[in-house]
């Protein structure tokens, strides 16, 4: 599935459950997941949305793994079962 497509659904489906799905970019730090996903009650998550079969660059996997790290859940959207996987655990 295209990135865009799952990006679009992963946005819509946050914004139906109340949320937000932010978009995230920053020069001075490479490496950050697509998306900063906020739910009510002060819940935050992140998302890195790819290409089916597209897999993750070194930068990235090291970043999704600090924010693991610091307690975050930091999830790879690439296919409907994943993002299906995600919605289900951000609506907690």
């Amino acid at each position: 599935m295209q990135e865009k497509l799952l990006e679009r659904k992963l946005r819509e489906a946050v914004t139906a459950r109340g949320g937000l799905a932010i978009k995230l970019s920053s020069m001075s730090f490479t490496g950050l997941p697509d998306r900063l996903v906020l739910m009510p009650g002060g819940r935050a998550y992140f998302a890195e949305i790819k290409t089916t079969g597209k897999g993750l660059l070194a930068r990235q996997l090291a970043v999704a793994g600090l924010l693991r790290k610091l307690g975050f859940h930091a999830a790879v959207v690439d296919c409907q079962a994943a993002l299906d996987e995600f919605l289900k655990v951000v609506a907690g």
